[in-house]
């Protein structure tokens, strides 16, 4: 599917629309950084135009970057610390792309563990699960037989599905049309995205690739 980008900053390069960069000293990116205007700006995906994101709107230490990080998982794999509210990519050579997260609203909630990835998806339909149903049956049992893919739909733009010894276990990494919501406890147990950063992490993991989200604040080091 063919991705178009508008940047809403006026005159900013059109070579930043897909730059990811470096801070120097671990700053965070400024909100006046043309690199994240372009960034999150407007896109086009198919017949479906994402909204520029209100970056202010944004604490900054979720947007995406390129980090240091010093794990010991391999290059492909992501990881997930519901702790701290963040994704990685790891891309090897001690470097990880840094993805800010929204998660479960308790950590009840929270998949832990190991998963694969085992299918990808482009605005996905969602159907609530019987426990989501069961929970808040006004919300979400109009749903029960699902919810087409589009803008509105709670799973965003992309999807990645994790199962387990070859089970779905129901959990996604996914995008969001609250984003808002990211950085903090929220979700009824998946890992959601800003659809402007699920579609990159889509474009760079692989069918079948390894996701770890994290048991213990000290079982990982980045």
């Amino acid at each position: 599917m063919k991705i178009a980008r508008r940047t809403f900053l006026l005159g900013a390069p059109a070579l930043l629309a897909d730059c990811n960069t470096t801070r120097s000293g671990g700053g965070l990116p400024s909100l006046f950084d043309p690199t994240y205007a372009a960034m999150y700006g407007e896109i086009r995906d198919g017949s479906v135009v994402i909204p520029a994101l209100d970056l202010s709107a944004i604490d900054s230490q979720f947007l995406r970057r390129q980090v240091a990080f010093t794990g010991r998982y391999a290059p492909g794999t992501v990881v997930v610390d519901p702790y701290e509210r963040f994704a990685y990519f790891v891309m090897g050579s001690g470097r990880a792309m840094r993805y800010g997260v929204g998660v479960g609203r308790t950590e009840a909630f929270n998949f832990r563990g190991d998963a694969n990835i085992a299918r990808k998806a482009a605005w996905p339909g969602w159907t609530p699960t019987p426990n989501m149903i069961r929970r808040e049956p006004q919300r979400y049992g109009p749903w029960a037989g699902g919810m087409p893919g589009g803008i509105t739909n709670p799973l965003g733009a992309r999807a990645l599905y994790l199962y387990r010894g070859g089970q779905d276990t129901y959990y996604r990494l996914h995008g969001t049309n609250e984003p808002y919501t990211i950085g903090t406890m929220v979700s009824s147990g998946c890992v959601r995205f800003l659809n402007h950063d699920i579609i990159d992490l889509y474009e760079r993991v692989s069918v079948g690739a390894r996701a770890v989200v994290l048991s213990s604040r000290r079982a990982f080091t980045a």
